[in-house]
């Protein structure tokens, strides 16, 4: 069993309680527009695995260290994380058919600033997007996700708000 914290989109922006509301996570998941490798390297502080893609505004240092996509098993459960995605009936070029060539059971995106948790009767997925826990778009509400997998069960999703 894992819990799973789950962000995207800080642009470059640190809010203290992100270790706080992750400190008990086994892993945490970034989805990109991460701006500033800094927020990573604070998060690798906090929990014991961080798993990062980059985003549309990010370069340098995160562009180098942080792959596009990644797929990756996580207590049985094949995951893929990336930045722009799409969501269920409305998928990014290409997506459905990578989503279901990798049986993916749980895609991670971010890049909308729109918090989504939406199961995809379809494709059987799970799809997620902790809309943004950044300062800069559009957003009114700053949001964090956690999720435990446990085996193929995945359960106890909680929403965090951040104002």
């Amino acid at each position: 069993m894992k819990r799973i914290g789950i962000l995207s989109d800080t642009h470059g922006h640190w809010d203290d309680r992100f270790a706080d509301y992750f400190k008990d996570c086994d892993e945490v998941w970034h989805a990109g527009d991460i701006g500033d490798y800094g927020i990573i390297e604070r998060l690798q502080e906090t929990v014991p695995v961080v798993r990062a893609v980059n985003g549309n505004i990010d370069h340098g240092m995160v562009k180098r260290k942080c792959k596009e996509l990644e797929i990756f098993n996580v207590e049985g459960v094949k995951v893929l994380l990336t930045h722009i995605g799409g969501y269920p009936g409305r998928w990014a070029k290409g997506m459905k058919q990578l989503l279901r060539d990798e049986q993916i059971g749980l895609m991670v995106d971010g890049h909308s600033h729109i918090l989504k948790v939406i199961y995809d009767k379809e494709l059987h997925l799970l799809h997620i997007n902790p809309g943004a826990a950044g300062m800069a778009g559009w957003h009114k509400v700053r949001t964090l996700v956690k999720l435990t997998i446990d085996g193929e069960d995945m359960r106890d999703c909680e929403v965090i708000e951040l104002g």
